[in-house]
């Protein structure tokens, strides 16, 4: 009995490990995709990103608490754009720097956590179909651009700046909705399901 205690709590403590290893890898690319062009296709006010990715990968690989973790990381990120690199951001920060970064940082740690548990949700213990992976995926990045969209209306909606767009603003959110969330969606569904499923495989061996 004793035995078998020691090696439950052998391999719970070479779970952990591997969890945070897992995670510190991940963290180390969304890091690197965001300082470089790999992380973001910028066209004019429409920012598209790609470090939803690994967010995702995370959360359906190794579980919804450490997704949000790679989600906080991804939205740090993001704040940090808003210091020069990103002229959207930028101007929002000039306004307020406080709700800039919670629209930076929320909306990013729920796309890990949503992901997460909507995989542990479908997903079966037995087997693991291929359309769990796909709407946990694409389910994390729409969760992203819903939740940024809402809080940057809800936020800065009436402020000058938005405003200043005029009849254009309603074409900017449409923009940022369907072009943007689209793209970014498909992009997280194909290679977060792909890589993920493949991880997943290789991690049972």
């Amino acid at each position: 009995m004793t035995q078998e205690m020691t090696q439950d709590r052998v391999r719970k403590q070479n779970n952990k490990t591997l969890k945070m290893v897992q995670t510190a890898v991940l963290a180390a690319i969304i890091i690197l995709m965001a300082y470089t062009p790999i992380g973001y296709l910028k066209t004019g006010v429409v920012e598209i990103s790609f470090l939803a990715i690994p967010v995702v990968i995370g959360a359906i690989v190794i579980g919804p608490a450490e997704g949000a973790i790679l989600g906080a990381i991804f939205g740090l990120t993001s704040f940090s754009q808003c210091f020069g690199m990103s002229p959207f951001g930028a101007a929002l920060l000039a306004i307020n720097p406080f709700l800039t970064f919670v629209i930076c940082l929320v909306p990013r740690i729920l796309i890990g956590l949503f992901s997460g548990l909507l995989f542990k949700a479908l997903s079966s213990p037995k087997k693991e179909r291929i359309y769990a992976y796909a709407l946990s995926s694409f389910g994390g990045s729409i969760t992203n651009t819903l939740f940024f969209v809402g809080l940057l209306y809800l936020f800065f909606g009436r402020t000058e700046y938005i405003r200043a767009f005029g009849k254009n603003f309603l074409a900017f959110i449409g923009a940022m909705i369907t072009i943007q969330a689209l793209f970014e969606a498909i992009a997280c569904m194909l290679i977060g399901t792909a890589v993920a499923k493949a991880l997943n495989k290789f991690f049972k061996k």
